[in-house]
């Protein structure tokens, strides 16, 4: 997947923030619509949205991958409205009314191609199955979770200690919250590295992606079918268990959303957080033994720098006005999540929010979480900051003087509008030998 301020082609007319998609389809609520694929954008989405708002307001039209419009709501005030108003804007995304566009193997299919998930479920049906998801993750204890946690963080760590250097991107933080999900599941050990290199190869793109896709839903079906048989004290068998009445196939698919979900955002919540703590002196004054600058750093990203930088989406119920644009019924609505938490209207750069993560202490109003019926369900962001917070503390824990390796500037950002995060992060630190026993999922 690509992103863009750029025109494709030469002959597609002017590039930049604001320039018409000369020679394309044009968008059917707008004569200068902005494209926002390819990787210009990836280093700094802030030029992207700060563009938007300038020339269009709140809500923007834009052309995503293959010139398909959408529009873009970058308002605080507006992603509120939007997530607020589910019969408004809802989430089946079968009321398109562009699919006749969209050939099969465009780029964002995975976001918008509609299985009988909770995703694209409403009304009565999306509370009976999302109520379920919520209470079975409910049932989790966070004092087990965080033990669970560091458990897993121990492990991996053990596998580089000694070398003195690592990548805590690849090594680390994306690992971490897919091997604790894995046993919150219930998958047998011996499943888990297989499933490890799978969900890595799904994230590419062809035929093996596919093929990984195909596997990773086996081994859930797999897993579902034993626990109905042999019920156990995991997330699949309180699905199975609960009174909502969810069938196999409802709970494979679900457990697939979730893990979805739970990986690659708390994945890049963690990379990006130590990037923050390794790079930003007001932190690494306290890296040693510092737990509130450790809370401070996971609240700064979810504001500044959040891992889900933009969702797709919802689709308009019926012809309305939103911010200073007319919405058809059936267009698609793309949230600007991460313009929205820095929207000036509400978060003026020189009175920034007071950097909390989510929980009963801290600041929680940004969107980074979604919000309204389709956000992320209760207790979900709390399970992820325990998740995050306690691989962040056992690294620093284990590796007290942990530097980065590279000059920050050579940093990399993948190159997508959807999702937040680094190729790499490299570090460096004094080598040392094995730590507590656990072997992490490995």
């Amino acid at each position: 997947m690509t992103d863009s301020l750029t025109s494709p082609d030469p002959s597609a007319g002017p590039s930049g923030p604001g320039a018409a998609a000369a020679g394309r389809p044009p968008h059917p609520g707008h004569p200068r619509p902005t494209r926002v694929y390819g990787p210009a954008i990836a280093g700094d989405p802030d030029r992207l949205y700060t563009a938007l708002r300038r020339e269009y307001g709140p809500v923007a039209p834009v052309l995503l991958d293959g010139d398909v419009p959408a529009w873009f709501v970058l308002g605080y005030r507006e992603v509120s409205h939007v997530t607020g108003n589910p019969r408004l804007f809802a989430r089946d995304c079968r009321r398109w009314n562009a699919w006749d566009l969209i050939p099969d193997d465009w780029p964002l299919m995975p976001y918008v191609g509609w299985t009988p998930s909770v995703m694209f479920a409403e009304g009565p049906e999306h509370r009976r199955r999302a109520g379920a998801i919520g209470d079975a993750l409910d049932a989790v204890d966070r004092t087990e979770l965080a033990d669970l946690c560091a458990e897993v963080s121990d492990g991996l760590i053990d596998a580089f200690a000694g070398r003195g250097r690592a990548d805590l991107v690849e090594e680390f933080a994306l690992r971490v919250p897919l091997l604790v999900m894995a046993q919150l599941y219930g998958l047998p050990p011996a499943d888990i590295p297989a499933l490890v290199a799978d969900i890595a190869e799904s994230l590419d793109s062809g035929e093996k992606a596919a093929a990984a896709h195909g596997r990773i839903h086996a081994r859930m079906q797999g897993l579902v079918a034993d626990r109905n048989r042999r019920p156990g004290l995991d997330v699949p068998s309180r699905l199975l268990r609960h009174p909502a009445g969810l069938t196999e196939d409802e709970v494979v698919i679900d457990l697939l959303v979730v893990m979805a979900a739970a990986q690659q955002p708390t994945g890049n919540w963690i990379g990006n957080t130590l990037r923050l703590m390794l790079t930003d002196d007001r932190f690494s004054v306290t890296l040693q033994g510092g737990r509130s600058s450790i809370k401070q750093a996971l609240g700064e990203v979810l504001w500044e720098n959040t891992p889900t930088q933009n969702f797709i989406g919802r689709w308009a119920v019926q012809d309305c006005k939103l911010g200073e644009q007319h919405i058809r019924g059936g267009d698609l609505v793309v949230l600007g999540l991460a313009a929205a938490n820095t929207d000036p209207d509400v978060c003026p750069r020189d009175r920034a929010p007071d950097p909390q993560p989510a929980g009963p202490d801290g600041n929680q109003a940004h969107m980074s979480f979604g919000n309204g019926e389709h956000g992320c369900p209760f207790p979900a962001p709390e399970l992820a900051e325990v998740i995050a917070r306690t691989a962040v503390e056992v690294l620093l824990d284990r590796l007290p003087d942990v530097e980065l390796a590279v000059p920050v500037p050579s940093l990399r950002w993948r190159p997508s509008v959807w999702m937040r995060g680094l190729f790499e992060l490299p570090v460096a630190y004094t080598p040392s030998g094995g730590g507590p026993a656990g072997d992490g999922g490995r």
